[in-house]
């Protein structure tokens, strides 16, 4: 077979390690105006990596009937049931949450997507009998065809617009997650956020909403869970949903309410809630030093995900290491959340945004520091005078923007963070 593969990332190498006996050509670094020139209409299998646009197909002399993707390849192929999670923050989270709960039910799973691993790296492995969670961004469902048999969609905010051509665009392939689910199929979502409500009115099957009603056992079951944040309450809230959900699709005997799953396996779901552990940059636990607790917060990329974490220690004195690239946003809305939230006493500003985000702000409120390194010790010093054996201060790194302008990527950022927090003494 005659394949080519469009983006030389993560998924586009595991396209060409499963499809490794076939005639495979690899087009990397390349423009809109390339993509004529490839006469891919020649090919048996065109794979898009996720970030290559689908609009792209109308350039082809075939408008890309031959075109496909990972997932796409996946769905088709994929005997098990997939549980698959969109949104714009926490779906990551929700896919690790939900993987614990189901293994601790002694189900099968297979985490893949961009929190687990490429999902043709393990299609030849599963079994009718496994369950694959599914971390899906938007440029997975794109042009997909297919809906996971269980679709979670949390919030969502704009984002990867410099991909999409808008926001309605970005909407839209977010949208594939419940297009073409069926009645037998489940659909969990975020009843706070009509643009996730709106996605799931278009499923045809079961629809469940978060956060619902607190009950005793459902409060009992939240109160398992040890990271900090409500949000990662409302997190846990989804998983606990998709995970009754993938219950009820395989056990349809068993007519239960939400409540009557949670009471019959209470005591195995808090295994399962305590046996996950938040995951690597996002209000991630350091250290705790002179009654400071560090934590790391480097995913955040954006101004929703800061408010989140400044949210989550609303309680304790706060000093926040933010900034990063700057790429021409709108910085009013994530200055007025840094300088009035009454937890944060200082904000120590790096990267390109600094200027922009102290621009007219009380000097008295933020610190500016040239490099990583200065921002950890002011941040140290400035935290140990809040900070008692009773009352614990917080250095949250939250950057609320990109890390290009310093960094190869979040994980460097975070990983240079958690360096250089370990070696205070």
């Amino acid at each position: 077979m005659k394949i080519a593969i469009l983006g030389y990332g993560v998924e586009g190498k595991s396209i060409e390690k499963y499809f490794k006996n076939d005639d495979i050509t690899i087009f990397n670094d390349f423009t809109k105006d390339d993509i004529a020139s490839y006469k891919l209409d020649t090919f048996d299998l065109v794979f898009r990596s996720p970030s290559v646009s689908p609009h792209f197909k109308k350039l082809t002399k075939n408008n890309g009937k031959n075109w496909t993707s990972a997932t796409e390849y996946f769905f088709k192929n994929c005997p098990a049931k997939i549980i698959g999670v969109t949104g714009t923050k926490g779906k990551g989270t929700v896919c690790s949450m939900t993987t614990s709960l189901l293994k601790s039910l002694g189900f099968a799973v297979h985490l893949v997507g961009n929190i687990g691993i490429p999902a043709l790296d393990i299609l030849d492995k599963v079994q009718a009998t496994d369950v694959v969670v599914y971390e899906m961004s938007s440029f997975q469902l794109w042009d997909l065809k297919k809906s996971p048999s269980i679709a979670g969609i949390l919030r969502i905010e704009p984002d990867h617009l410099d991909i999409h051509k808008d926001y309605a665009d970005y909407l839209s392939a977010k949208s594939h997650i419940t297009k073409y689910q069926k009645a037998n199929d489940f659909c969990v979502a975020y009843l706070d956020d009509h643009k996730s409500i709106n996605i799931a009115r278009q499923s045809k099957g079961t629809v469940l909403t978060y956060p619902v009603g607190i009950s005793k056992v459902l409060l009992s079951l939240l109160n398992s869970l040890t990271v900090p944040g409500y949000h990662n309450r409302e997190n846990l809230e989804a998983a606990l949903l998709l995970t009754y959900a993938y219950y009820q699709s395989t056990h349809p005997e068993e007519f239960g309410s939400e409540e009557d799953f949670f009471k019959k396996h209470q005591k195995k779901l808090k295994e399962g809630i305590e046996n996950y552990h938040s995951l690597p940059h996002r209000i991630e636990f350091v250290r705790e030093l002179n009654s400071v607790k560090y934590y790391d917060d480097n995913y955040s990329s954006a101004y929703p995900a800061l408010d989140v974490a400044i949210s989550a220690f609303e309680e304790y004195p706060t000093i926040l290491i933010a900034g990063g690239k700057d790429r021409g946003l709108d910085l009013s809305e994530m200055k007025t959340r840094i300088f009035s939230a009454p937890n944060i006493k200082k904000t120590i500003l790096i990267g390109e945004t600094k200027k922009a985000l102290s621009t007219r702000e009380n000097p008295r409120s933020y610190l500016l520091a040239e490099t990583l390194d200065e921002a950890v010790n002011a941040a140290r010093e400035i935290a140990e005078n809040f900070a008692t054996e009773k009352s614990p201060a917080i250095v949250l790194m939250s950057p609320g923007a990109a890390s290009f302008d310093m960094f190869k990527n979040f994980e460097e950022r975070g990983q240079k963070f958690q360096e250089l927090v370990k070696r205070l003494k």
